[in-house]
């Protein structure tokens, strides 16, 4: 960390399961928990089922506004028939960041082993808001945020972080 002010982000979280329900969720409510404790604010929350126009539908409107900052999604990114949450966000970038799934995978590895490989996390930018789609389990949920993603939305992180990069993201 460093001498820099901590910046408050603005963070929605999407559940995309087909059967959890909001006493049922175990992996939205650790995300809310984890982001708060951070300091950040939950700008929204929503279960949605594992519908790719539904899935894009719901990001899309928190892209689509100034006030969301990041959007945390977990569920939908296995390679069953029903898990489409890549192919309902990823079309919504401007930039993928890459290195996001793959240190995720490398993570992911050490905890589960090749089982990692059926993931595919990924995370990206849209219309100036960080996008990271998570596994829906609590555990994939917790690797994700404690590793890599709550660094990454802190403005005190050396050398670098994607908060600096925010007054950026609508550059042409």
């Amino acid at each position: 960390m460093s001498d820099r002010e901590f910046k408050p982000l603005n963070i929605a979280v999407l559940v995309i399961s087909d059967s959890r329900t909001e006493k049922t969720d175990k992996s939205g409510k650790l995300l809310v928990r984890r982001l708060e404790e951070a300091g950040h604010r939950l700008y929204e929350k929503a279960i949605v089922p594992d519908d790719i126009s539904r899935i894009r539908a719901t990001v899309s409107r928190w892209c689509a506004d100034a006030d969301a900052d990041a959007v945390l999604a977990t569920g939908g990114t296995g390679v069953t028939g029903r898990d489409g949450t890549p192919e309902a966000v990823s079309v919504l970038f401007d930039k993928e960041i890459e290195g996001f799934g793959e240190l995720f995978r490398y993570l992911s590895y050490q905890e589960i082993g090749t089982s990692s490989l059926q993931s595919r996390a990924l995370a990206g930018v849209a219309n100036g808001t960080y996008i990271f789609c998570l596994p829906g389990s609590s555990g994939a949920c917790a690797t994700g945020w404690d590793n890599i993603i709550s660094q990454q939305l802190d403005y005190r992180t050396r050398p670098c972080n994607l908060v600096e990069l925010m007054p950026r993201l609508k550059e042409s």
